[in-house]
């Protein structure tokens, strides 16, 4: 810098008719980039806020939450005072009763009342004459007097006419200042007393959802598959039958992918062949024929009535239809001759087709979102989403997002959950990390992530505690899939039933939101089309297959029981106190999960190499299982797969998991003992 950058001159006061606010509040949390963007909660569940609030001298400073349903036409505040946590930094709450966004702010204050009080008591106790002081605080008060007249309080204000002439009276000293440091007087001024320097930030917001937004289990399928054969096109009929089982196995979502009626023109064949054959079903993402486009049912699953067959029952059975959002075309879509202008048109005047080189997709039209009439088309899809919701959808996976407009997104969303605060959009983005967080961040309810590609224990535990220590915790709630019909990662295709088991005990502990790709994962088919791909063999999304998944050996029983073991235990339904614990071997990872309180812990450890077994050592953080960490502490630990009780001995203690019997252990901590052989459950 040179002194010719330096500005010269005098600096004027800011030109305000009234002095600037004493009081500064930053370090506001929950804040996402700046108040941006909402933080994510779930509605009924305590918002904790934080701030720094501190102002000039010696002065109390005193603090206060405020809160509202975010409106566009505002609303009244509800207010409640901030706990000081000591160096300057208070605390408040609030319990956004029902999915919605609101919004809420931090105000701060000199508090003259308080700061006269702790001064009178130092005075007070030192012998010293305060006389004088007495006559400031009744002045302090006869301010409160006035505020309260003004809006009606007769009552209060009456009273705190009294506590002033009291104050400046000729009653004993003593008595006067016990009357101003009384429960009466202070629950009075807090309420009325002036609030010098008042300070308040620019509210930022929460989005409320429910609760299924935080804990669930998904289970996808392709409704033609479940037809009595390989050769009989499977029905939303068929697939209502088979509801009760999925609800008996514990999954809460029901995700189908696009249901709609398939184009014919370059449709696809088996195992993707760029020329189908004959009798060829092709993928259900060209999605638009004859009969109709993102609003139709293809006519071999059924009618729409069928479909609403098929959402009753799973209501019917505590279960919720997920629909797949996909913003594309086939070239037999109506839109692509109703609306040729929402295509992007190549120099031979043909429409581009989709590509993601060397890859090819000729059955598949990409939609310009960024047209001469792109408000036409955003207010088309709109209608698509309205349209489904009509029909008792309420959630949605979002197919490619990242390809669209992120504006796209965040308008989209907010209109719907506008009328439908409880609705709910899954981004399928496997994509950069910048870009994924973005479109959490814009609105988006819950995201892929990486796990199916994270397989060491030093990739699980970095990219976890990124997910759950970092800021990514305020805004991205991660969904865990060890499988989709687009991606079948080698560790599943080499470690066959083995990494089955590991990738889905992981996904269904790791996360409180985890999917499967079900049939596949069920039976243990996971044969890659070739080697180095990530296709299946024989994949469902070209064609018709036939599943037996009541088998003998297949995991439908192992997933039952897991989650049965997430619905019990509150610990398994959030992923904010996940931890994780060291062990020596680099094969096996242990973790835990808590409730807030600590009133239900689960510790679990998951060897990580289908091909052998592992013996290591584990080491707990105790504290973070709420016990003291003491070298003879003996507490139970209770393997919910297997039923068998352990009892440990201090932090560290020998785990051994076979893949073939064992290869991991869901422990819940039971830690009183009453006696030697008898524990109290830790519940």
């Amino acid at each position: 810098m040179t002194f010719a950058a330096v500005r010269t001159g005098s600096v004027q006061a800011p030109r305000t008719q009234a002095p600037p606010a004493r009081v500064v509040i930053t370090g506001v949390e929950p804040r996402v980039d700046c108040g941006r963007y909402a933080a994510k909660r779930i509605a009924g569940e305590c918002v904790t806020v934080e701030a720094d609030v501190l102002a000039d001298g010696h002065d109390l400073v005193r603090a206060a939450l405020l809160w509202r349903r975010a409106e566009r036409d505002g609303g009244e505040w509800a207010s409640a005072p901030m706990e000081p946590l000591g160096n300057d930094r208070f605390r408040g709450a609030f319990t956004p009763p029902a999915p919605g966004e609101y919004e809420f702010a931090v105000e701060g204050w000199v508090d003259r009342f308080g700061s006269w009080r702790r001064d009178l008591e130092r005075r007070v106790s030192v012998g010293q004459s305060i006389g004088v002081d007495l006559r400031i605080g009744a002045a302090i008060v006869r301010e409160a007097t006035k505020e309260a007249s003004r809006t009606g309080a007769d009552t209060d204000a009456r009273r705190l006419e009294e506590i002033a002439t009291v104050l400046e009276g000729d009653g004993s000293e003593g008595e006067r200042s016990v009357l101003a440091a009384g429960a009466e007087a202070t629950a009075l001024m807090d309420r009325w007393g002036p609030r010098e320097g008042r300070a308040r930030t620019e509210p930022l917001r929460i989005i409320a959802d429910r609760v299924r937004a935080r804990f669930g289990a998904w289970y996808e399928l392709f409704p033609r598959s479940f037809g009595p054969d390989d050769r009989t096109h499977g029905t939303l009929r068929d697939v209502a039958r088979l509801v009760p089982r999925l609800a008996g196995m514990g999954f809460d979502v029901l995700y189908l992918p696009p249901i709609h009626p398939i184009g014919r023109t370059f449709r696809k064949g088996r195992n993707n062949a760029e020329r189908a054959e004959p009798g060829d079903v092709g993928s259900p993402w060209a999605i638009g024929g004859p009969e109709g486009g993102h609003t139709a049912v293809h006519p071999q699953l059924g009618t729409l009535e069928d479909f609403d067959a098929l959402v009753a029952v799973c209501k019917e059975h505590g279960m919720e239809v997920a629909l797949d959002l996909a913003l594309q075309c086939s070239p037999d879509h109506p839109w692509v001759k109703e609306h040729p202008e929402w295509f992007r048109h190549r120099p031979d005047g043909t429409i581009q087709y989709a590509e993601n080189p060397p890859k090819r997709y000729q059955d598949i039209y990409p939609l310009d979102f960024g047209c001469e009439g792109w408000r036409g088309l955003w207010e088309a899809v709109l209608g698509v989403v309205r349209f489904w919701c009509g029909h008792g959808v309420r959630i949605f996976r979002v197919d490619n997002p990242h390809t669209k407009p992120l504006a796209l997104w965040e308008w989209l969303i907010a209109e719907v959950r506008e009328e439908h605060p409880e609705a709910i959009f899954l981004s399928e983005a496997f994509t950069r990390p910048k870009v994924m967080k973005e479109l959490a961040k814009l609105g988006f309810t819950q995201s892929y992530t990486y796990f199916t590609w994270r397989n060491t224990k030093r990739e699980l535990e970095e990219y976890f505690t990124e997910l759950t220590r970092t800021e990514m915790r305020e805004y991205f709630r991660a969904s865990l899939w060890p499988n989709t019909p687009d991606i079948l990662h080698e560790h599943l295709q080499q470690g066959g039933r083995a990494a089955c088991v590991e990738r889905l005990i992981l996904a269904a502990t790791l996360g409180a939101t985890y999917g499967i790709y079900g049939p596949p994962l069920e039976t243990c088919d996971v044969r890659a089309r070739e080697p180095g791909s990530e296709e299946y063999r024989n994949s469902e999304k070209y064609q018709l297959r036939h599943w037996d998944l009541d088998a003998e050996g297949t995991l439908g029983p192992l997933i039952a029981r897991i989650n049965r073991i997430r619905r019990e235990n509150p610990a398994l339904q959030r992923d904010d106190t996940l931890v994780f614990h060291r062990t020596e071997s680099e094969d096996l990872i242990c973790y835990s999960k808590s409730s807030p309180d600590l009133d239900n812990v689960i510790v679990c450890a998951v060897n990580l190499n289908p091909w052998r077994e592992v013996w290591g050592t584990v080491e707990l953080d105790m504290a973070a299982l709420g016990m003291e960490a003491q070298e003879d502490r003996t507490y139970q630990m209770h393997d919910l797969l297997t039923d068998a009780r352990y009892t440990w001995r201090g932090a560290r203690n020998v785990v051994g998991l076979n893949p073939a019997s064992s290869p991991a252990h869901i422990f819940r901590v039971r830690r009183r003992a009453r006696s030697e052989h008898e524990f109290e459950y830790y519940l």
